[in-house]
């Protein structure tokens, strides 16, 4: 079990070589880190001891002979990391990834030319086909190729989408979406275009609509060649947002898939005459339900909404697990990128960072932010869940007074103005801001700027904020949510299982929308079951299976909507 600071004695240096390497590998593949098995190829054992704690404190696992590998993270010389590739890939299973990330820290500790020609997997990521299909090379000190590569982006995410794929094979082999037009209101990426395209391999018309800072073109351009009618582009002023979003509706899908609920909202306010011919739309995230709930409870709903951001598959892990890597990640990678004249401290392994609110998404950014050995402070008014982060070791704080000498402040509440401006105005000179939660004005720009706020662009999604009778502030892309809007969302392993999710959602749907009740409806509990089984085997673990004795007797067990039939007790011996 991994210390519970486990980056308190490491060298700040050898910390921030380690942070950067393991952050490069993430943003070229897309790639989840927790759950992973590693092993650390050579090097100086204080290098691979700080490189081993950051990876456990990120949820990685160590392999031995027994677990496999997914990835082998090497510090040494070539001819060792010829050797353990060797050992690795001797009766590995046919599509088991493996990644070979070369973190040498001063001479490359991998020799691409040992595996026969390379090819271009995606940007950053090359295929060593003569090797294996299965083979694939990081460098962590080589840039990535610039060059948009959508194609390769895509069928890189899907080889690791196994749980979406079977789950999108099973409805093709049904013909349940024949005829079933199913419109996607997504973050418009890779990921999103595997969805889209596995739906419509099942038998669907698909139609996708996303938000300009949400939308890929070259991705867009590619499910267009596939026949699939994308409404989106990346340079879409509000108003054309809304005649997009307005044309996808007119296309009169039968199903919705959302994130964000503002096309569910959107279809409401302008377009009230489809619903009655729409079977329903599924919601991804806890900021899109929060509306939807109150417009149910005020009788204003006219589709039942499955919770997809409720299933267990998607919020124990996209909202923890998955936002909490790619937020962190995208905000310090940004920071990175920044002309050294203006870039801000915020010191891998000795800085100080504030977390807004401690949610599921909060519990990640606050994970991570600790792995990267800052010192981390949670701010939450919901008394409960200040209690949970002090007994996960963290600092509580009221958040006007958590953010004085903070060099980074998150905020993952996913609720309006949390950063609020008497908050900004209580910040420390040079403060960095980002947002992990997602909704419109988590940082309260449009009362700064009533205020008397100044904003300027200083780079790339960077822009200074003056506030007028408190300091300056480094905002990180407008107060957008960062991973989407700086990077390329969450892993493809977290997003495998929310869309596996979300096609569960699509066959309640199809199947039974127009008995499910005008409401927020849960998503049946077989679809969890379903998911989680097939991403154990994924991961290469095995549990009870289904029908087992003991997991039969366990889970009859469980609370969960079981009424036992005999209710009296025992405590005092066998009932007359």
């Amino acid at each position: 079990m991994p210390r519970a600071d486990p980056t308190a004695r490491a060298d700040p240096a050898v910390l921030a070589w380690a942070s950067a390497a393991v952050r490069h590998t993430a943003r070229v593949t897309n790639m989840l880190l927790a759950a992973r098995r590693f092993r650390i190829v050579g090097g100086d054992p204080r290098d691979a001891a700080v490189l081993h704690d950051l990876l456990t404190g990120l949820g990685a696992r160590p392999a031995d002979d027994a677990t496999g590998v997914d990835q082998l993270w090497c510090l040494g010389t070539p001819e060792e990391s010829v050797t353990a590739v060797e050992q690795a890939t001797a009766d590995r299973p046919r599509g088991s990834t493996l990644l070979v990330i070369d973190v040498g820290r001063h001479v490359p500790a991998v020799d691409e030319d040992a595996f026969g020609p390379t090819a271009l997997a995606r940007p950053g990521v090359l295929g060593v086909p003569t090797t294996s299909d299965d083979v694939f090379l990081v460098s962590t000190g080589r840039d990535p190729e610039d060059d948009p590569a959508a194609e390769a982006r895509i069928r890189w995410a899907r080889r690791s989408m196994p749980v979406s794929r079977a789950v999108a094979d099973d409805l093709r082999q049904g013909g349940l979406l024949r005829g079933t037009r199913i419109g996607v209101s997504l973050f418009l990426e890779p990921k999103t275009a595997v969805l889209a395209l596995l739906l419509q391999d099942a038998g669907a018309e698909v139609v996708a609509y996303a938000h300009a800072d949400e939308t890929d073109d070259a991705v867009a351009d590619v499910l267009r060649r596939t026949g699939i009618p994308v409404h989106a582009s990346s340079t879409a002023s509000v108003s054309e947002q809304r005649d997009l979003a307005l044309a996808m509706l007119d296309t009169r899908p039968h199903v919705l898939v959302d994130d964000g609920s503002h096309v569910i909202r959107l279809v409401h306010q302008e377009r009230p005459d489809l619903l009655p011919t729409m079977l329903g739309a599924a919601e991804e995230t806890t900021s899109g339900l929060r509306p939807l709930r109150l417009m149910a409870s005020r009788g204003q709903l006219g589709i039942p909404v499955v919770a997809v951001n409720d299933a267990r598959t998607k919020t124990f892990f996209d909202n923890r697990y998955g936002t909490g890597q790619s937020t962190v990640f995208a905000a310090l990678d940004l920071l990175d990128d920044l002309d050294t004249t203006v870039r801000p401290a915020v010191p891998v392994g000795r800085g100080s960072a504030v977390v807004a609110g401690y949610g599921h998404v909060g519990e990640g950014v606050a994970l991570v932010l600790r792995a990267l050995g800052f010192r981390v402070t949670v701010a939450d008014p919901d008394p409960v869940r200040a209690l949970q982060a002090l007994f996960a070791g963290y600092a509580v704080a009221p958040l006007t007074e958590a953010v004085r000498d903070a060099d980074l402040v998150m905020s993952a509440s996913g609720v309006p103005d949390t950063i609020s401006l008497a908050v900004l105005r209580a910040c420390a000179p040079g403060t960095v801001v980002a947002v992990a939660g997602g909704v419109d004005q988590e940082v309260a720009l449009d009362d700064a700027v009533a205020a008397g706020a100044v904003r300027t662009q200083i780079a790339r999604k960077v822009e200074r904020v003056s506030v007028p009778d408190g300091p300056h502030v480094l905002l990180l892309d407008g107060g957008g949510c960062i991973n989407i809007t700086a990077a390329e969302g969450n892993p493809i392993e977290i997003m495998d299982l929310s869309f596996a999710a979300q096609l569960g959602a699509v066959r309640m749907l199809v199947e039974r929308g127009d008995e499910l009740e005008r409401a927020v409806v849960p998503i049946d509990p077989e679809v969890d079951a379903v998911t989680a089984r097939a991403a154990l085997d994924v991961f290469g673990t095995v549990v009870e299976p289904p029908g087992s004795p003991v997991g039969t007797t366990w889970l009859a067990a469980q609370p969960v909507d079981r009424a036992p039939s005999d209710v009296r007790t025992r405590r005092f011996g066998d009932p007359a």
